[in-house]
């Protein structure tokens, strides 16, 4: 039992097990016409390669996914951290979206945001 109580304690103390889901904390879309940029920060306790934050997407309230930021490589020392996506086409009728990151361990799974797309600019 003692053996058993030392290695859950080693277990709970691991990065990777502290790691959890990655967030998504604040977001940001300027939109001209259907093309719209979004600035998306991301937190996520990345411990290396084999535990980090690596894709965030924009994704309609139906689910459908209308663009994706891979990142392509762990974020260990810039926590949290911002990113852009470019030419998002979000067609006129959509009026919010859903931000959502993932994790190379975990998937997707931690604090989504929804955003209300802005008046768009011509």
């Amino acid at each position: 039992m003692k053996r058993l109580i030392t290695t859950l304690g080693i277990l709970m103390l691991s990065p990777v097990l502290q790691a959890g889901e990655a967030d998504v904390v604040k977001v940001k879309v300027q939109c001209l016409g259907s093309s719209c940029t979004f600035n998306v920060t991301v937190r996520h306790a990345d411990t290396g390669w084999q535990h980090y934050a690596n894709q965030w997407d924009v994704v309609t309230m139906e689910g459908k996914v209308l663009g994706s930021r891979v990142l392509h490589h762990p974020h260990v020392k810039e926590q949290p951290f911002t990113r852009s996506l470019s030419g998002v086409t979000v067609p006129a009728d959509i009026k919010q979206v859903v931000i959502r990151a993932r994790d190379s361990k975990h998937g997707y799974g931690g604090i989504k945001k929804t955003v209300t797309i802005p008046k768009r600019k011509l």
